[in-house]
């Protein structure tokens, strides 16, 4: 009975699917899993399958469905590159979350969907350190830390033993994944997401007035540096929703909670496909009209 209601299930999420590529008019993509270095081949092909056999090989727009904890900077570096390959246009959609490289990876797109209850993180970016990924900047601020109270006589012996033993080539990688971070995001705010921010929206001192490209890259960078700042966050796993990405980062994020048809068409076809995940034990999903 399973393989009949696989192919049923699946039927039915080409179906939805395709709902989504009349809306958005766009190549619909879903995405779930971990960023890592061994899918960047898979990623490649996969876009490329659904480019090549695209019903309307015209199709400027991407629209990728994400749902992922995190991973590698560098990944999504070679994931952007595929993407705006192959489309002038990529937007992103984010029911539920996307954390750390995830929203390393939505600040490459021209737009963000997302509703009440989704969640972007801090892009505090992940490292492998031969044994399990760990968080960059919670790294080096811990490492601060000590030589801070070193520089004011107040670090124990204990301190002073676990700051003799940091691996400086290790340290050095996770500086290297804090600059790297904070250097994609700059380029790709002010390529993609700030193309067509032309005119001052909000503070009120310049209502109107042209943006200039100096005042995009500093927007860009202090972006970078909050969603960066574990002080502000506390937490790399912490959830940063709508309302936080509009008010602190001053992002314009494309709302759908209160849009009930997109809404509708969007929680169904995501709410379905993650069940069909959990259900199957799967890793990491990929799936489009052209590849499930």
């Amino acid at each position: 009975m399973k393989p009949i209601f696989d192919s049923t299930i699946h039927d039915i999420l080409n179906e939805r699917l395709l709902k989504l590529e009349t809306h958005f008019d766009a190549d619909v993509v879903f995405y779930y899993g971990p960023i890592s270095s061994s899918l960047e081949q898979p990623f490649r092909d996969f876009i490329e399958e659904l480019k090549t056999d695209s019903e309307d090989k015209n199709r400027k727009t991407l629209c990728i469905f994400l749902n992922t904890p995190g991973g590698s900077a560098e990944t999504v570096e070679k994931f952007v590159k595929v993407t705006r390959f192959h489309y002038e246009e990529v937007i992103f959609v984010v029911p539920d979350a996307a954390y750390s490289a995830g929203t390393i990876f939505c600040m490459s797109g021209d737009k963000i969907y997302m509703d009440y209850s989704s969640s972007l993180g801090p892009i505090d970016p992940q490292v492998f350190n031969g044994k399990n990924w760990v968080p960059a900047l919670g790294y080096l601020d811990k490492v601060e830390e000590l030589i801070e109270k070193s520089i004011n006589g107040t670090l124990s012996q204990a301190e002073l033993l676990m700051l003799t033993q940091q691996d400086l080539a290790m340290l050095r990688r996770h500086e290297q994944a804090r600059d790297l971070t904070i250097a994609l995001l700059k380029e790709w705010l002010v390529k993609y997401k700030f193309k067509n921010w032309d005119f001052h929206e909000t503070t009120t001192t310049i209502l109107g007035q042209p943006v200039t490209k100096e005042q995009k890259d500093q927007r860009a960078e202090e972006i970078a540096k909050l969603l960066g700042n574990n002080k502000l966050w506390h937490s790399h796993g912490r959830s940063i929703d709508i309302e936080a990405l509009r008010s602190i980062l001053k992002l314009k994020i494309e709302d759908f909670s209160k849009d009930l048809s997109l809404k509708k068409i969007i929680r169904e076809y995501n709410d379905l496909i993650c069940q069909f995940i959990i259900r199957n034990e799967s890793e990491v999903f990929l799936h489009s009209r052209k590849s499930i």
